[in-house]
């Protein structure tokens, strides 16, 4: 086969619908869901503009099961017919022609659009390349002007129609399918959509937004979105009743350039914040368009609050001799602010407009908010208070919870022998981590059973001696001066997951060092062994919750009963169930039965059958099938929930007890 040559015959551009259908993520960001997700924001954002500039007060998103979407506003009607000057018509502009747009020239005085969503006169037209087929309805008053593309082309001539009197309105309807051919994924969640559309009622004060969306089952729901004050009302949301201070919002508006041989442009924004010790939430939106990675608004948040807090702090004496000042990060988790801002010019990263980069809208925020927090601490002494103890105490705790990890990354620190180092270890010879388990047991006296009936080529043995700490009532101090808690997670290897506000680089916790196939708590069937296998669960949910999620925990089932035939033939039970099947199959016939022994006193080959041999063992996989059910169970059984126990206890406990024992 001949080598194909680079020369000056190699190269060939895109063109038409293919510079969107062949490279959509050029576009959009993403050729998957995230790409498919902002063409509709694109459709969404011109309707947005329109009402922005005062027309019209609600917007009809509707998703249909087939996956097409329908976005219905109230604006002017998008411009389709013949354009003189451009010697084309609209519609080849709008929607078959990048870079064609009316919104230039937004920084004029005469602008039509003077602060807007869409910039570049790219989204209409890529999301019109990347579908299957679009229809463009545009309402005129007693107008109404049609046109049907077909995969990026037109498939149909303009249609003019008049309306009748009753049909007369203006606005714009479009009706679009996104095009598998372009996007690998195309079924845009219904989260999504109520996201995107609560996201804009948000920033977009007095404008509905309204979901219509058809369900499985063909019904159609609808989910309307309104904030008659933006985002102080979402503020409040937000942060609840439980707040420590009030929303406080300003407004301001700047005039500037981004760099001595610029233009100027216009700068407005809306800027709320609270403070609260249970919610902590930064938003920021400009020009409408959510930036999730921040930018210039987010620099100058985080440059004038650290600036300012750190000032009073310093003026009102708060620091401790020679303690370190504050970072942004220890404001930030009492923080919940959203920054709503508008320009005439705005760089954005890129065209999903995800982040913004313009340095005279992040200097002036800066000098707005440096400003405003400087009067809100002089004018409101209480909740200035507030706010500095709150930021004190989130570095404060920072600080001694990044001690507490450096010192467990020390304890936790491993050498090739775990055996040289945890007391009462017993290795298996595999170094396999996909083969070996490892056997979490009750007692000395069951280490020697176990070990006796183990398959020590991929099974360890570890003891715990007596009842573990109870890790959901113990500060992580007291947790790791345990012994039997620090062997343990040496063992186990994967390190531990403290939760702390600050340096991720100090986690020591990394699912791939994890030694273990399977971890298997083995315990025994009686009070104190389920008590103790609670309080070992307890410590994975506390400190190892991905464990959990990732199936790497195991409960061995004990036998409750031992059932001896007369002949030999041994059976064993697990539960009541279980005892009365054997007893039903044995009758007529002599047998005895016993209660199974501990652990301790079970022969190796009794051990072996019923709870270390993976052919007849019996193992339960612990897994939360519903995390937040989960949660709730262990802080109210096992957490600082004394009231929710008690009731716990007096709505559930005749389930679980002993009737021959009253």
């Amino acid at each position: 086969m001949a080598e194909k040559q680079y020369n000056d015959q190699t190269i060939s551009s895109l063109k038409g619908a293919n510079r969107v259908r062949k490279r959509p993520a050029v576009i959009f960001g993403s050729e998957g869901l995230e790409g498919c997700e902002h063409s509709f924001f694109e459709i969404l954002s011109n309707s947005i503009d329109e009402a922005r500039e005062g027309y019209g007060k609600e917007i009809v998103v509707t998703v249909y099961q087939d996956r097409t979407i329908e976005v219905d506003d109230h604006g002017r009607g998008v411009p389709l017919d013949f354009n003189k000057k451009e010697n084309r018509y609209n519609w080849e502009l709008v929607y078959c022609e990048l870079y064609a747009g009316g919104k230039y020239e937004n920084n004029e005085i005469d602008s039509v659009y003077k602060f807007s969503l869409g910039t570049n006169g790219l989204g209409a037209c890529a999301t019109q390349y990347s579908s299957e087929f679009m229809d463009v309805y545009s309402f005129k008053g007693d107008t109404l002007y049609e046109i049907h593309f077909e995969k990026g082309e037109p498939a149909s001539e303009l249609i003019v129609s008049p309306l009748e009197r009753k049909q007369k309105r203006t606005g714009t309807l479009t009706r679009w399918r996104p095009d598998l051919e372009v996007f690998t994924e195309t079924k845009i969640p219904k989260e999504r959509f109520l996201d995107i559309l609560h996201k804009q009622a948000v920033v977009n004060k007095g404008l509905k937004l309204v979901l219509v969306y058809e369900e499985e089952n063909g019904s159609l729901s609808t989910t309307e979105f309104y904030y008659e004050n933006g985002i102080s009302d979402y503020i409040s949301e937000l942060a609840g009743e439980k707040s420590l201070t009030a929303p406080y919002i300003w407004d301001m508006k700047a005039k500037g350039r981004d760099r001595d041989d610029k233009e100027d442009y216009e700068l407005k924004a809306e800027i709320c914040f609270c403070v609260s010790n249970t919610v902590n939430q930064l938003e920021y939106y400009h020009n409408s368009s959510f930036l999730e990675h921040g930018g210039s608004p987010a620099n100058a948040v985080r440059r004038a609050f650290t600036f300012e807090i750190d000032k009073y702090l310093a003026e009102n004496n708060k620091y401790l001799k020679k303690e370190e000042r504050i970072s942004f990060v220890d404001i930030q988790d009492c923080l919940v602010l959203v920054i709503n801002s508008f320009s005439t010019k705005t760089s954005y990263e890129n065209q999903t407009k995800k982040s913004i980069t313009n340095k005279f809208i992040e200097n002036a925020l800066y000098e707005s908010i440096k400003h405003n927090l400087e009067v809100y601490f002089a004018e409101n002494a209480q909740q200035a208070e507030l706010f500095a103890n709150q930021v004190l105490v989130n570095k404060r705790s920072r600080e001694k919870a990044e001690s507490t990890r450096i010192d467990l990354k020390k304890k936790l620190a491993t050498s090739s022998d775990i055996t040289q180092r945890v007391e009462k270890f017993v290795s298996c010879r595999s170094k396999d981590p996909a083969l070996r388990e490892l056997y979490i047991v009750e007692g000395d006296s069951a280490l020697t059973s176990c070990k006796l009936a183990r398959n020590a080529e991929f099974q360890a043995i570890i003891p715990v001696r007596g009842k573990t700490l109870n890790c959901l009532k113990s500060s992580y101090d007291k947790i790791f001066k345990s012994d039997i808690i620090v062997d343990l997670l040496k063992v186990i290897g994967c390190g531990v997951e403290v939760k702390t506000k600050g340096k991720d680089d100090m986690s020591a916790f990394n699912l791939d060092n994890l030694k273990w196939r399977r971890i298997i708590i083995c315990t025994d069937a009686d009070e104190d062994g389920f008590q103790i296998r609670t309080l070992i669960l307890t410590m994975f949910y506390r400190l190892l919750p991905t464990l959990i999620r990732e199936g790497k925990v195991f409960i061995a089932e004990s036998p409750l009963y031992e059932i001896t035939e007369a002949k030999g033939e041994i059976y064993f039970a697990y539960n009541e169930a279980e005892k009365t099947e054997i007893l039903n199959k044995l009758e007529g016939k002599k047998y005895t039965i016993q209660r199974s022994k501990g652990l301790g006193e079970n022969e190796a080959e009794m051990m072996s059958k019923t709870t270390m041999h993976p052919a007849t063992r019996r193992l339960i996989q612990v897994s939360p099938a519903d995390e937040e059910q989960t949660r709730i169970i262990f802080e109210t059984l096992l957490g600082d929930d004394i009231v929710a126990r008690k009731q716990f206890i007096a709505d559930n406990g005749y389930k679980y007890m002993d009737i021959a024992d009253i």
